[in-house]
């Protein structure tokens, strides 16, 4: 089972909430210590969405960073592995993409983090713990409780939903083997100090840009 990045944060994207194009705020996202991001950008056109994917993949490597897309099997085979909705297949996903592939899932009930781990997912996101300014509505929220139980399943859980560097580490606390966000650092004006604040919350320092030099090799 592959190991989540460190610092165990994943960034999800969502172009319709960025203030300036993914790309940059992907460079922006790992200078201030992302290592995981995952492009959620389902509306594009498939040759769209790669093509994004590609620049995504360009901006990380140089960091060693974790990139993988949600939903589609095709593309993933571009990049480290796949985040599947509520209900997608596993064992298929596995099937297509071999034993290396990441491969996550969402999830919203303990039922659903029972059924991943079952089917053999790396990781579940579970959501939303907390009220998410990016889906108002959208709930009701889980908690923390709901958060420490779902460690039982044997999988790695990554909470989701309202997260910030003021309640990061409560998660980490109540046994999240990570947490993800997307709105707070797509709409954030300085991405990078933002990243900075979470990495701290969880106890990780991020680790220096690359060189010139090792960016271009």
């Amino acid at each position: 089972m592959p190991v989540l990045p460190q610092p165990p944060l994943l960034l999800i994207t969502d172009r319709s909430q960025a203030r300036q194009p993914l790309p940059a705020l992907a460079a922006a996202a790992l200078a201030g210590g992302c290592r995981w991001i995952s492009l959620r950008e389902k509306d594009l056109p498939a040759e769209a969405r790669r093509d994004l994917l590609g620049q995504l993949w360009e901006e990380a490597s140089p960091y060693g960073a974790r990139v993988t897309v949600h939903g589609d099997l095709e593309a993933a085979r571009l990049c480290h592995g796949v985040h599947l909705p509520g209900g997608g297949n596993v064992m298929a996903a596995r099937a297509l993409l071999g034993p290396q592939a990441v491969i996550g899932q969402s999830c919203h009930t303990l039922e659903d983090v029972r059924l991943a781990a079952i089917s053999g997912a790396d990781y579940v996101t579970l959501s939303p713990i907390f009220v998410s300014p990016s889906k108002p509505g959208y709930g009701p929220a889980l908690g923390l409780e709901v958060l420490a139980a779902a460690q039982a399943f044997g999988v790695p859980v990554i909470a989701l939903g309202g997260i910030d560097a003021e309640n990061a580490a409560g998660c980490l606390r109540a046994g999240a083997a990570g947490v993800a966000v997307m709105g707070g650092i797509m709409r954030a004006d300085d991405p990078a100090a933002a990243l900075r604040r979470l990495t701290a919350a969880l106890g990780e320092r991020p680790a220096p840009r690359p060189s010139r030099a090792a960016r271009a090799g």
